[in-house]
């Protein structure tokens, strides 16, 4: 498990603003954990247990797999794929096809509770696709919201540098009380992406153009983890009252339950 160095920062006026717990640690050599951690998270929030939540955290290589992907008969043949990489397979939590994470990407995780999760998914998808958006602009990048055609795991909440390579990548899954918003920024190591998917929708018979896939470090070769980061969080804090916080014991024995079902087979 590793934790980086908090990021703090003064928000003026926050009492207005509602309140959002965000956790910044993940698991390198253990790549199920770090799902299962967001998936505990989530059935903690929808049981009233904890507040709305977000881990943004530097994860380790693996390729994660959607429910579509579990049920392709070639989804074998993609672990392979995957694993001859040098990635772990994981069965991801939200919607959408394969994904790639990475040491040099940003995962996203956030669990709200909502008695009507069904009623606010486009909202959700608006609000955090519009929130990568403006965080990536702090830093000069020409982002958009939309699909690139071609892009891996498509969908039209993707974020995308000047409508051309795609950046960033969310879904969600939903559960009762709870919705749950994933993803995945690409921040340098586009080629890793590249890759690693490539032999993966070959694998799964899936439409992929590797040119769509980008970074931005791409579009900007000096960024640093750390700095699109605190773009990012830069961004939240006007949109909530963010107090950052280590996992609660809770959470990760339930999470060390939970792995198991989040690695494939």
């Amino acid at each position: 498990m590793r934790a980086r160095p908090g990021y703090e920062r003064e928000v003026a006026g926050t009492d207005h603003k509602p309140p959002l717990r965000l956790h910044r640690q993940s698991f390198d050599h253990t790549p199920e954990l770090d799902v299962a951690v967001s998936r505990a998270i989530l059935l903690r929030v929808a049981a009233g247990e904890l507040p709305e939540t977000m881990r943004l955290t530097w994860p380790p290589a693996m390729v994660a797999f959607g429910r579509q992907d579990v049920a392709s008969a070639n989804y074998a043949e993609g672990v392979k794929a995957a694993r001859e990489g040098g990635f772990a397979a994981i069965e991801r939590l939200a919607g959408g096809r394969a994904a790639v994470f990475h040491e040099q990407t940003l995962a996203i995780a956030h669990a709200r509770p909502d008695e009507e999760p069904q009623a606010h998914i486009y909202p959700r998808f608006e609000e955090s696709s519009g929130w990568i958006e403006r965080g990536l602009k702090r830093l000069g990048v020409d982002a958009r919201v939309g699909e690139v055609p071609g892009e891996y795991c498509p969908g039209g909440y993707s974020v995308n540098a000047r409508g051309e390579k795609k950046l960033a990548g969310i879904g969600q899954k939903l559960i009762k009380h709870a919705g749950h918003l994933g993803g995945v920024l690409v921040v340098d190591g586009s080629a890793r992406v590249r890759d690693v998917l490539m032999p993966v929708y070959e694998a799964l018979g899936l439409e992929f153009d590797p040119g769509t896939a980008g970074s931005v470090a791409d579009e900007l070769p000096s960024v640093t983890m750390l700095e699109v980061e605190q773009a990012l969080i830069e961004e939240l804090c006007e949109l909530y009252d963010v107090e950052e916080a280590p996992l609660e014991p809770d959470t990760l024995a339930l999470a060390e339950r939970l792995a198991p079902e989040h690695r494939s087979p």
